[in-house]
Formats: C-alpha cells, structure tokens, sequence
C-alpha cells in the first residue's frame, strides 16, 4: 500500500450539503478499491478565486483527500474525476518514496 494525496476543485457555485456527498463519492472510489481513506476535507483556503476562467466557472471550492491504496486506485480515481462534470481539475500524487 502506498500513501497519496488527490486534490481536487468542485464547481464554486455547490452547496455545502451537496458537497459533503460528492466528497463521500470519492472516497468511496477508495474504499471500494481496497485502499483506506485518512483524510477527505476542505482545503485550508477553501473557495478560492481562480486567476482564470476555467470552463466558464470563476472559482472553485478546493477539496484535499489523503488515502493509502493500490497502484490501481488512483488509476481508478484519476478515471473517474475526468469523466464527472462536477471536477473541474484535479491532481493525484503519491506521497512515499521508491518502495515497493
């Protein structure tokens, strides 16, 4: 099992109880594929403004899961956010060094 951490930005203009859902969505992906999820929270900062206009949205709220997996998990995640309308980037990242 390796240590990662995805972060991910969810349309500005969602509901706090909406987003509350989409996080547990994801974690799910995480838990369904064996892995375990430590961490699943706002970013410090939160909503924040972007410096350009992405999809022509003008800000997002920042969401930062951090999970132990599987190589295949984060391959699923990574799938999964590129196809939901409701992401609008995101980035996976493994946070342990080479080991196997």
């Amino acid at each position: 099992m390796r240590h990662y951490e995805a972060m991910y930005i969810v349309d500005g203009e969602i509901q706090d109880e909406d987003l509350e859902k989409v996080t547990e969505k994801y974690k799910k992906v995480v838990t369904d594929g064996g892995g375990e999820v430590s961490d699943a929270s706002k970013w410090e900062k939160g909503r924040r403004s972007f410096a350009y206009e992405i999809d022509k949205k003008r800000d997002g709220m920042y969401i930062l899961m951090q999970f132990t997996a599987g190589n295949a998990v984060p391959k699923e995640l990574d799938r999964i956010f590129k196809i939901n309308d409701e992401i609008i980037r995101h980035l996976i990242v493994r946070q342990d060094g080479d080991e196997e």
